[in-house]
């Protein structure tokens, strides 16, 4: 039958495509910056992998660590890689609604401060900025790529540096804000004692640190019960030297696969979430 003559012929599947030609997949990417009380670092993530689409660049954290230095140093760390776009950043202390409400280890004119505006005026209109809790970033990520990956019940990722941080999930949900950190241990906050810059500022061995490691471990679990607890932080890149130390526990106890760059990674994915 003769086609009629005012009847477009439709293109041939896949037109304009170059036979033999794949099309080039773009990964799904945004930044992360991670705000801690000794370094802050940053890199664009790509969100297929859950891993940095490019090395990470750190600077120092100023002290005093003031909302307007840590600012400067943030815009630093994204101007390295000429990043135009969403923004996701970690803090060291809890954040409802953009704004923190406590600060352990930065300067303490950090509360009250709301970190997304602080950030969005000195990054620019093209960066709009997501903030939150350091430790609920770097669990976001080791639930979504890392240790935690598939699991279920209560798992609680700790994050071991200058202070300790805490990722609180029950089946696979985040309970933000649980700064776990600062539970009582011997007397003191728990990060006091068990940090993993308590290790260095004391030239704590591995084995003397992990008892104290263990000790709060064994205080945490009392209080949640979890299936899993996983450690991050710097630290987690030499588990081998403190974790066969760790004994008594009864949860499932791992190192982050993520380690340092958890809260990289969880912060790019929580600014991906907000859209």
């Amino acid at each position: 039958m003769r086609r009629p003559v005012n009847e477009t012929p439709r293109p041939p599947r896949n037109a304009g495509q170059a036979r033999g030609v794949r099309r080039t997949v773009v990964p799904m990417q945004i930044f992360g910056v991670d705000i801690g009380g000794s370094g802050i670092k940053g890199a664009p993530v790509d969100l297929d992998l859950g891993d940095l689409a490019q090395p990470r660049h750190k600077v120092l954290t100023p002290h005093p660590a003031t909302p307007e230095g840590v600012a400067e140093k943030v815009k630093e760390v994204v101007d390295h890689f000429g990043w135009q776009g969403p923004v996701g950043v970690t803090f060291p202390g809890v954040i409802t609604d953009g704004t923190v409400r406590t600060a352990a280890n930065v300067d303490k004119s950090w509360v009250g401060t709301h970190i997304e505006g602080l950030l969005e005026e000195s990054l620019g209109a093209s960066c709009p900025v997501t903030a939150l809790n350091d430790a609920d970033a770097a669990g976001l990520a080791e639930m979504r790529f890392g240790a935690g990956k598939g699991r279920t019940g209560t798992v609680i990722v700790l994050t071991f540096g200058t202070g300790i941080g805490s990722g609180l999930f029950t089946n696979g949900v985040l309970v933000p804000n649980t700064e776990l950190g600062h539970l009582e241990l011997d007397g003191h906050d728990a990060e006091k004692r068990a940090s993993s810059k308590v290790k260095e500022d004391h030239d704590m061995s591995y084995p003397h640190w992990a008892k104290r490691v263990e000790k709060y471990l064994a205080h945490v679990e009392m209080l949640f019960s979890p299936e899993l607890l996983v450690i991050g932080g710097g630290v987690s890149r030499k588990s081998e030297k403190f974790l066969p130390h760790i004994e008594g526990i009864r949860a499932d106890l791992v190192p982050a696969q993520l380690q340092n760059n958890a809260g990289i990674v969880g912060a790019a994915m929580r600014a991906a979430e907000r859209g």
